[in-house]
C-alpha cells in the first residue's frame, strides 16, 4: 500500500518542487496527470475516516477515479478559548485533527 501512494504521489510532487516559486496551480493539465486529495473526517469519539480519492486524467479524459477509506484512532478532543461576534470569550470543545505531510525520496 505504501508503495502505491508513493507512485502516485510522485508526479505531484515533482511538479510542486518544480513550481515552488511560480503560482499555485489553478488547473490541473488533463492531458496525464495524477489528482490527488486527501481529507480525515470525524466519524464518532474514538475513531476517524481518511479518505485519498485519486483522478487519473488521461487526454484530456477523466480515465478512472479510486477511492480508498481507512480508519483511524481519533486523536480525542481539545479545549480552545473562542470569541463571538459580541467579543465574549469562552471556552469550546473541538476535535483534534490529523496534520498530513508527504515525504519524497
Amino acid at each position: 500500500m505504501k508503495k502505491i501512494i508513493f507512485y502516485l504521489f510522485l508526479p505531484i510532487c515533482i511538479l510542486a518542487f518544480q513550481s515552488c516559486n511560480e503560482d499555485k496551480v489553478k488547473e490541473v493539465q488533463k492531458n496525464g496527470a495524477i489528482e490527488t486529495s486527501i481529507q480525515v473526517d470525524h466519524l464518532n469519539d474514538s475513531l476517524d475516516v481518511m479518505i485519498t480519492t485519486n483522478k487519473i486524467w488521461f487526454h484530456k479524459v477523466l480515465a478512472k477515479t479510486v477511492i480508498h477509506r481507512d480508519t483511524l484512532p481519533s486523536l480525542g478532543i481539545t479545549s480552545e478559548e473562542a470569541e463571538n461576534d459580541n467579543g465574549e470569550t469562552k471556552n469550546v470543545f473541538l476535535r483534534k485533527d490529523y496534520e498530513i505531510y508527504i515525504t519524497v525520496k
